[in-house]
């Protein structure tokens, strides 16, 4: 049985963002996230509350954050202070830091700095002491728990998110790659000594319904190109071999990237994403060709889908899963 999310961008007007969030936990949505990249975007953590204070069940988070840009301490405190005010519904969606870090013309940050700040902000989150240097810092105010789930593409990183995530985050909606991935997830999590039955995994990627697959395939074509940004990272770090053909070969005629079209319907930088790569990578097409691809997810081992909703038609999406997608998955 798949779950349901739904990814806003944090673009004015709020009021839109209350909407949607208002609309989706009424369709059976379950979660709802917001991108964190604050130069590009409205600060995500206004707008939680924003979304918290209008939903009773949904769970909240960024999709995600990273611990370049706050210190763990402060990223700990808003979550803390989230989680009282929704009544303990917040999750932490972290990753090393793309956009918000590249935009600055900053590099993302290590796996070894990612993995301290899970547990700086997982501890403070939860009301503990933390053996801070120079001194231990305890925020005595905070309770609760707060889930981590890791975004992650390369062997390392999803090993890391399999050893101390309480889910991962897989941005692509195939379901061959996220078989390669989980794999790899896997192996962190056993080798920690953890029960991967109770570990999360999220597919993240933007839905278009419509029977005009050219129409389709122009809404949802600058998620490649978004993703292809972590994929040439992965190439200057691991060997072609290491690496599934299918997923590098198409970066391979990629011009640039353009921070200013980040997550944008018709960004000039997406024309090297050729249509198959859109159809594996995101969901599109009818509602039949939808659950099809979204029931390939489940068997791939994917517990949660969750929609970039960056397309036109926004709450027509929303009202077509609500009604056809989400009862029937």
């Amino acid at each position: 049985m798949l779950t349901f999310g739904v990814t806003l961008m944090p673009d004015p007007p709020t009021s839109q963002i209350v909407t949607l969030t208002r609309l989706a936990e009424d369709q059976g949505f379950t979660s709802g996230w917001l991108f964190d990249s604050h130069v590009l975007w409205m600060e995500p953590y206004p707008l939680l509350t924003l979304m918290a204070t209008n939903t009773s069940r949904m769970r909240l988070g960024t999709c995600v954050t990273n611990p370049g840009v706050r210190d763990p301490s402060v990223t700990a405190s808003l979550y803390a202070t989230l989680n009282e005010i929704s009544g303990g519904r917040m999750i932490m969606g972290i990753g090393r830091g793309d956009s918000s870090r590249r935009v600055m013309g900053k590099t993302p940050m290590t796996l070894e700095t990612m993995e301290k700040a899970v547990e700086e902000i997982r501890t403070l989150a939860a009301g503990r002491e933390y053996a801070a240097e120079p001194q231990p810092i305890q925020m005595k105010w905070a309770s609760g728990t707060l889930p981590v789930y890791i975004a992650a593409y390369g062997p390392k990183a999803l090993r890391l998110a399999g050893r101390i995530g309480d889910g991962v985050i897989l941005q692509f909606a195939d379901p061959a790659l996220i078989k390669w991935c989980l794999g790899f997830a896997r192996e962190g999590c056993e080798e920690a000594g953890r029960d991967w039955s109770t570990f999360h995994v999220m597919s993240a990627a933007p839905s278009f319904i419509s029977d005009d697959m050219a129409r389709a395939r122009d809404q949802v074509r600058w998620f490649p190109a978004m993703v292809s940004n972590h994929v040439v990272d992965l190439v200057s770090r691991y060997r072609e071999d290491e690496l599934p053909p299918e997923l590098i070969r198409y970066v391979r005629n990629r011009p640039g990237y353009d921070y200013q079209e980040h997550g944008r319907v018709g960004a000039h930088h997406a024309g090297f994403v050729t249509d198959d790569i859109v159809d594996r990578f995101a969901v599109i097409g009818t509602v039949d060709q939808c659950k099809q691809h979204l029931r390939e997810l489940s068997d791939a081992g994917v517990h949660e889908f969750n929609i970039y909703l960056m397309t036109d038609e926004k709450e027509r999406t929303l009202q077509t899963y609500g009604a056809e997608i989400i009862p029937r998955l």
